[in-house]
């Protein structure tokens, strides 16, 4: 008998039974009420006890009992299906399309800030004006269309498989981008934001459908092209075609609409005026929007005819508030936000964020004085060689806080920034590069031998005119000649150490150490000290004087490097960054160790030499602990001074452009100097002038 409930085994069958022991009443037995009586049991768990899957299948054995038949499969996919459709339908009844477009009218001005709080300038407000559909003409339309929704007018207003192919994204860890109608496109623009994110996209797909329903195709591509960034602070088309041609949108072309509509896909890449790179992206978009237009029957074949100039827009202006300096130390920062953050160039041109640069505005107000007080002993009224001369010019510090820059003589005459200029020749302030290259890794002077180490007193071979010797004997250029080492003036010093010749820039025994270091390893040692590898020349026997074209952005940085014992850490302008208060999260660099101590020791007493005894000696005048040495570029394209006093690393390049060919020009009688003499004081009197002041 069961004690618990007095009724023996009926009730234990009853029981093993389950909900089957009553049929016709509906009734199962299983605990019992407070009083003994049977509890009645939902009719419905008859039937899902009937539904339920036998798994592991019964009736099989082994592997075969967890292989689940056709029927679980399809049910398990239908029951799968339905909860998908029932989520989506209940994420699309409950998603609303906001009352307000985003508010365009509160957009606000960029406020930059020298390293100590006070305002260096502010960048906005965001242009922007809307135009009527019918204002913008109709090949300039389909120019957006063919670019980024040739379907538009047929479609629902989202692209199932740009969705999936954004969901597949999500899920293999990609970004969401891509694959939206331009229905979608005006959704984010005009409700949402451009964070790419799985629920942003959601939102979207369903706002999107909603509005397809909701309005006209016209008016969703008119909010589109009014909603858009075009760059260069720029909303809408109308403003744009201001921005770029200074024409009212009615008056554009195919040819001028097929270029702002290649803008659609990243003005930051597009805008011709930004670099080589987005001039060639450019023409290569503007072509295939063309082509696309002629392809689905919007442009004839004879008006594509006609379209072979690419229709060049005009140089962007430059604001008033961005005189002298100042420019060039905003664009340098708003660089720098843009690779080192999350806050997309869109964004970012709404307004309301808050730049805390590393510039340091008596620092800045010092190097530009400096230059051009040094600048007065040219005459390019009268002298042919000190005409289209310019001053690039760069510091930074041991943690690489970029201090101060100096790009040009004004920012609104000149708007390329000579302190990031990749065009002028390192010449022989490259030396130290080399020489902490030997000192670090040895030299190999027989083919699978072994490496040897050098030392600072290791002498090398230091006469003029010195055959350049391999491993298997000299080296022989493509004409067919032995190339052979040239000292400045044609100096023969004899057997000398190798710390003498880099404190004395003596050539020959450096563009042998930098070939029996190997030129591999000199290049590496560059880019570790911080040099960009695109920077660097070809690797034949010249490479060790300087045939690399870095910034003096790089070069400062890279001597910090020394003036820190061994420590790289990147260049950086932007301190901190917030909107309307709220803090944002900038990259900055760690530093890395790239030398060993006693590598970057030798190297920094090298220099410091250089200053006492050596081809830098009116270095000295900017005060106890200066380390530096000059630079002559080859075939005397440039001058250099690089070096440090402290914490604080500072390089100076001077060079001449050809106006027409934008080709380095020979400095030959500059300042009124024999023609013969090579290089040039200049770098080195600024460098001392502006050093004498900083940071103090």
């Amino acid at each position: 008998m069961d004690v618990r409930t007095g009724s023996g085994q009926a009730v234990g069958e009853r029981r093993k039974n389950g909900a089957h022991a009553d049929k016709g009443s509906g009734l199962a037995y299983g605990r019992r009420g407070k009083r003994g009586t049977p509890r009645r049991v939902a009719p419905y768990r008859d039937v899902l006890n009937r539904l339920r899957p036998a798994y592991p299948r019964p009736g099989r054995t082994g592997h075969r009992r967890w292989i689940p038949s056709w029927r679980q499969v399809l049910g398990s996919f239908g029951i799968l299906a339905g909860a998908f459709t029932a989520t989506v339908a209940i994420l699309y009844a409950r998603t609303d399309i906001p009352s307000d477009l985003n508010a365009f009218a509160t957009q606000q001005d960029n406020v930059y800030y020298y390293a100590d709080g006070t305002e260096m300038a502010r960048t906005g407000p965001v242009d922007r004006q809307d135009t009527a559909l019918e204002k913008v003409p109709e090949k300039v339309r389909w120019a957006a269309l063919a670019a980024e929704n040739e379907t538009f007018y047929s479609d629902s207003g989202i692209s199932v498989s740009g969705m999936t192919r954004a969901v597949s994204r999500m899920l293999t860890g990609g970004d969401t981008q891509g694959g939206s109608t331009i229905t979608q496109q005006y959704v984010k623009n005009a409700y949402l934001n451009q964070q790419q994110t799985f629920s942003r996209k959601l939102t979207e797909m369903f706002i999107a459908i909603k509005l397809d329903n909701k309005m006209s195709k016209s008016d969703i591509l008119e909010g589109y092209l009014n909603t858009s960034w075009y760059g260069r602070g720029s909303y809408g088309i109308q403003r744009a075609a201001h921005a770029y041609y200074g024409k009212d949108v009615s008056q554009l072309d195919a040819s001028e609409g097929a270029f702002l509509a290649s803008l659609l896909k990243g003005a930051a890449l597009y805008d011709p005026a930004v670099s080589a790179k987005n001039h060639e992206r450019a023409v290569e978009r503007w072509n295939w929007i063309l082509d696309r237009m002629v392809t689905i029957g919007k442009l004839s074949p004879k008006e594509r005819a006609g379209y072979t100039r690419f229709p060049e827009p005009k140089a962007p202006p430059k604001p008033a508030g961005l005189s002298g300096q100042t420019g060039y130390l905003v664009d340098t920062a708003r660089a720098y936000v843009s690779a080192h953050t999350e806050v997309s160039d869109a964004d970012f041109d709404l307004g309301g964020y808050q730049i805390r640069t590393t510039f340091r505005r008596q620092d800045v107000e010092e190097l530009a004085k400096a230059v051009e007080d040094v600048r007065k002993g040219l005459d390019p009224d009268k002298r042919e060689s000190d005409r289209n001369v310019r001053v690039g010019a760069a510091s930074v510090a041991t943690d690489g806080r970029i201090l101060a820059l100096y790009g040009g003589p004004d920012y609104l005459k000149q708007g390329f920034n000579d302190a990031n200029s990749t065009v002028v020749p390192a010449g022989t302030t490259f030396g130290p590069f080399v020489y902490a290259a030997a000192l670090r890794d040895g030299i190999q002077r027989q083919r699978g031998g072994p490496r040897v180490t050098v030392t600072p007193a290791t002498v090398y071979n230091g006469d003029d005119k010195v055959a350049i010797r391999t491993p298997e004997g000299p080296y022989w250029d493509r004409s067919g000649k032995i190339v052979k080492a040239s000292n400045d003036g044609g100096r023969s010093y004899g057997p000398i150490t190798l710390k003498d010749a880099v404190a004395r820039s003596v050539n020959s025994p450096i563009m042998q150490l930098g070939m029996d270091v190997g030129l591999d390893r000199v290049g590496r040692v560059a880019v570790q000290t911080g040099l960009l590898a695109e920077s660097l020349g070809a690797k034949v026997p010249a490479f060790s004087l300087g045939t690399s074209t870095p910034s003096a952005i790089r070069m400062a940085g890279a001597y910090a490097t020394f003036a820190a014992k061994g420590m790289n850490s990147e260049p950086y302008s932007v301190d901190r960054l917030s909107r309307n208060g709220d803090p944002l999260e900038v990259e900055k660099p760690s530093a890395e160790r790239a030398l060993p101590v006693s590598v970057a020791a030798a190297v920094d007493e090298a220099l410091r030499d250089s200053v006492r005894r050596g081809a830098a000696t009116a270095a000295a005048a900017a005060g106890t602990g200066v380390a530096g040495t000059p630079g002559t570029g080859p075939d005397n394209k440039s001058a250099w001074f690089a070096g440090y006093r402290g914490r604080t690393a500072t390089a100076v390049s001077l060079f001449r452009i050809d106006p027409k060919t934008q080709e380095p020009l020979k400095l030959d009688g500059l300042g009124g100097a024999a023609a013969s003499v090579r290089g040039s004081t200049y770098p080195l009197a600024i460098w001392t002038r502006y050093m004498s002041h900083a940071g103090k």
